[in-house]
């Protein structure tokens, strides 16, 4: 029988595959020993590195594929924190909470939007070079929820790529922190207290059977990043896959939020103008288009008849089409030419991302179409070649010129604003595991994270755990032999649990829906004949963030922020409180409700 839940609503959760509490794995062939592991080598996990180092903590950090190859080089928009003397933290912490639906942990904000300003400050010192005025001053812009110009950034729309540079260059210089690349962590090494150890990982090309290690340590800090590949279209790179979530859950600690996946409003549909790839855009303001280009119709809105001729290939990553563009003044159209969403929100296409992401899909429905337009033509071909290059040379690429052509757009999921359960200070249940930036779930996002507060809650709670662990100066431990053997999924499990997710749990959920998702994943749960290795470790790891994600969101049966039940199209103060989910030891996910006092 499947667990029952307590809560609002109380019933039995759908029936979900039964997952591991550890992956199949053969014994560790060598071990490394270091005071803290820092998993991931984002933003979050490299800024923790270096304040660590700076608490006088040796370090290793382990990354899955190459050290820049994770989220933070993807960001566009930029970092949220008050730095000009008219704003207030306050204001920052209210918008914060208006895009949370309720469901913000007022402390989690207020920490956040205090110390911000200051950890902007460090990024500065560290060498990253943020855009400015031509009085020097910091250039601020503003993006969807925001009340204020509050978003530093570099590059115009690079600004992920800068701090990544920045923190890279920083940790290459420090020889007392240890990278390890081409690595995926498999599961927490615990000693006899339970306290996290270290971590077992694969290292391609070291040791013997399966390049198997343990890096031993006296914490673990999870920086993982996100889930986004859980779905067929993501913004999210190939590695982000729910790595720190799926190895938290298997290690007994607790995640919370997962319900909340924030699909960005606006992606670069890519699928169905692949076939314009190469072919020249149109040509510059006022001069028409050319052969090739999108054929335009009433209103001059493009045509899809070219769109839909297209071949679609598989994108594993979908180019994101930053709202600050939005913020900047671009706007909505849908086919007609119709700004669909004038009157629907005071801020129009500025309005929080999950109200956007709504209204586009809700218009791609009516319409039939793929994707929605987005109109920055006004906006002159200088602002969008300095502000906004890679945006610019994204839409370029598969032959849209945002100059002279609208942009297609549809959502993608884009962020998590749930993940590992963390304190103030980024602990977690588990004594001695940590967790950072997207892999965690600190209360400061709620219902639905306000655009540009990643970045600053991954560099506020990085300080946050050096801080802790430089207070508590843990001794380390002996890891314990795991017990039992462990289970794998088959490789050929990823693309229908996507799809699967994508139909069912993306966003558009009802009751019916995740039932069906439910039902394909428990399929899928039950072809474990994979053997051990990097795709059915990936592939396990799906399944089980996949599942998580599908409990919370059949639970919660309302719609607030980011989660939008068809059934239950209205948010209820019942369901004011959190879904906090776990793994049972024989491997049922567990749901307990914690209400919002």
């Amino acid at each position: 029988m499947p667990p029952v839940f307590t809560g609002p609503e109380a019933g039995a959760l759908p029936h979900l595959p039964r997952l591991p509490r550890r992956l199949r794995a053969a014994a560790p062939s060598w071990t490394e020993t270091t005071d803290v592991c820092v998993i991931g080598s984002g933003v979050a996990g490299l800024t923790c590195a270096l304040n660590l180092r700076q608490a006088g903590f040796h370090v290793t950090v382990v990354t899955k594929v190459h050290i820049d190859d994770g989220s933070t080089r993807w960001a566009q928009g930029g970092v949220a924190a008050v730095l000009d003397p008219h704003d207030t933290p306050e204001a920052h912490a209210r918008d914060t909470q208006i895009a949370g639906v309720g469901l913000c942990d007022p402390a989690a904000v207020d920490v956040t939007v205090t110390e911000g300003p200051e950890r902007i400050a460090d990024l500065i010192h560290l060498g990253t070079e943020f855009d400015r005025d031509p009085d020097g001053s910091l250039q601020l812009t503003r993006e969807g929820g925001h009340r204020a110009r509050r978003i530093v950034h570099a590059g115009g729309d690079a600004t992920g790529a800068e701090i990544q540079r920045a923190l890279h260059a920083a940790v290459l210089r420090d020889p007392w922190i240890r990278i390890i690349e081409n690595a995926m962590v498999l599961d927490l090494l615990t000693d006899a207290r339970g306290h996290a150890a270290g971590v077992s990982l694969h290292v391609l090309g070291e040791g013997v059977e399966h390049g198997v290690g343990g890096v031993e340590a006296r914490a673990v800090v999870l920086a993982t990043g996100g889930l986004g590949q859980i779905f067929q279209s993501t913004t999210n790179p190939s590695v982000s896959i729910g790595d720190g979530v799926a190895l938290a859950l298997r290690a007994g600690a607790t995640v919370t939020d997962l319900e909340f996946v924030q699909f960005h409003p606006t992606s670069l549909y890519v699928a169905g103008v692949q076939g314009l790839r190469g072919r020249p855009g149109a040509s510059g303001p006022g001069g028409g288009t050319k052969a090739g280009s999108p054929e335009l119709g009433p209103d001059g809105i493009p045509g899809d008849r070219h769109f839909q001729d297209a071949h679609a290939v598989r994108v594993d990553q979908q180019p994101l089409i930053s709202e600050a563009l939005r913020g900047e003044g671009a706007y909505l159209r849908d086919f007609t030419g119709d700004r669909f969403m004038v009157g629907r929100h005071e801020l129009a296409e500025l309005a929080p991302r999950d109200v956007v992401a709504k209204a586009i899909t809700n218009r791609m429905i009516a319409e039939g179409k793929p994707h929605m337009w987005l109109d920055a033509r006004h906006l002159g071909r200088d602002m969008l070649e300095h502000r906004f290059p890679t945006i610019t040379a994204s839409c370029r690429a598969i032959g849209v010129d945002p100059v002279s052509d609208m942009i297609p757009v549809a959502p993608a999921a884009h962020y998590s604003s749930g993940g590992v359960r963390t304190d103030l200070h980024g602990r977690t249940s588990v004594p001695g595991l940590y967790a950072a930036g997207e892999a965690a779930c600190t209360g400061l996002h709620g219902a639905n994270r306000l655009a540009s507060n990643s970045l600053l809650e991954a560099l506020v709670f990085a300080q946050r755990i050096a801080d802790d662990l430089a207070e508590r100066k843990p001794s380390p431990g002996v890891p314990e032999l795991p017990e039992g053997e462990g289970t794998v999924c088959s490789t050929t499990s990823r693309a229908p649990l996507q799809e699967a997710m994508t139909k069912g749990a993306g966003v558009l959920r009802s009751e019916s829906s995740l039932e069906a998702t439910a039902a394909s994943l428990t399929a899928l749960g039950d072809n474990v004949s994979g053997r051990p290795r990097p795709a059915t470790w990936e592939a396990t790891n799906l399944l089980t963030v996949a599942a998580a994600v599908t409990a919370a969101a059949h639970r919660r049966r309302e719609t607030r922020g980011s989660h939008w039940r068809e059934d239950h199209p209205d948010a209820a103060d019942a369901w004011l409180g959190h879904l906090c989910l776990s793994i049972s030891s024989d491997g049922e996910l567990e749901t307990t409700w914690e209400p919002i006092r």
